[in-house]
């Protein structure tokens, strides 16, 4: 809130509200209960999950055993980002989980914005709602039925695809074991899945722009692709470098059941990742501390990411995330 100074022939200044007394402050928080119950459930849930569990971060520097506890373990240091560091198979590792990352930001984020500026131009009401629904079920299923619908498919024991492979002349493919063919079935069943879902926030910023500028822009001659890169894409623009930045913040974390599931031993070498390599060669075999210091570089680089792209952005004229 804010208070104005008015004086005849002076320009109102504008000065920040100050409380005189505690009891202000609280009728205004009384004024504004259910809005505060609102925030309330949002507020612990990030406190309960997020803040909180920050406290285990302690036996990434520890020798932890579960039966002495956090106050209880050996105290270590980095010695065991000094280990994940100086893996052999480090370096495979983050290199699988950065290619991984790019080709997220590079084939999967922009399907989203295409389709939302497809569906915005659909003029069918029925057809539109209807495509809607069928491009958001498959965010709808867990990664076990999509991985296991593209392992029906790809088979080489009567798949779909190497049966028409095998009549139209050609050999057939073992797209489950070849390395080669791992990151394409990947970012394929996350842009079939998550697609769809992800025009949700798009579509709703296309819906606040003024209709008005549509109407001025076909006054001005503009068909529907001026439109859209002079108007629909201008608008969306903060929308997606947000989304863009929040992206970049999960850099090193792609989600270990995706992959997980994809993975096996012929394909190991361009499957592996740092989601991966947690549960296989820290939680599997007890390694609880090392498990916590491979999580916590990974908040680190995310950490790191955010802030430096939010910087960036904000240079060149973007509001950023905070």
């Amino acid at each position: 809130m804010q208070e104005v100074s008015a004086q005849p022939g002076v320009v109102p200044e504008l000065k920040p509200k100050s409380y005189k007394s505690s009891s202000e402050l609280k009728k205004r928080l009384w004024r504004n209960k259910l809005l505060y119950v609102m925030l309330l459930p949002g507020v612990l849930y990030f406190v309960i999950f997020k803040y909180l569990p920050m406290y285990g971060l302690i036996i990434s520097f520890q020798d932890y055993k579960p039966y002495q506890g956090i106050t209880g373990s050996e105290w270590v240091g980095i010695e065991h980002f000094q280990r994940l560091f100086t893996e052999p198979d480090f370096l495979n590792i983050l290199g699988n989980t950065l290619i991984l990352f790019g080709m997220n930001i590079l084939f999967y984020f922009p399907i989203p914005i295409i389709l939302a500026l497809m569906l915005n131009e659909l003029r069918g009401t029925f057809f539109k709602r209807t495509f809607q629904t069928l491009i958001y079920l498959p965010h709808f299923m867990s990664w076990v039925i999509v991985v296991s619908i593209s392992f029906v498919m790809t088979t080489m024991d009567g798949g779909i695809i190497n049966e028409l492979l095998s009549y139209f002349g050609f050999e057939k493919i073992n797209f489950l074991l070849s390395p080669g063919w791992f990151r394409p079935m990947y970012i394929i069943q996350i842009i079939w899945r998550e697609a769809g879902w992800g025009t949700i926030i798009y579509l709703a910023s296309i819906a606040a722009i003024d209709p008005g500028l549509y109407e001025a822009a076909r006054m001005d001659g503009a068909g529907r692709l001026r439109q859209i890169w002079h108007i629909t894409l201008p608008a969306i623009r903060g929308v997606i470098v947000t989304l863009l930045i929040l992206k970049i913040g999960s850099v090193l974390d792609l989600g270990f059941e995706h992959v997980y599931l994809l993975l096996n031993s012929m394909n190991r070498e361009v499957a592996e990742i740092i989601d991966t390599y947690v549960y296989t060669a820290g939680l599997r075999q007890g390694h609880f501390s090392y498990s916590t210091a491979i999580g916590f570089f990974k908040s680190i680089i995310g950490l790191i990411m955010v802030m430096s792209v939010n910087k960036l952005s904000k240079k060149m004229g973007e509001e950023g995330v905070y």
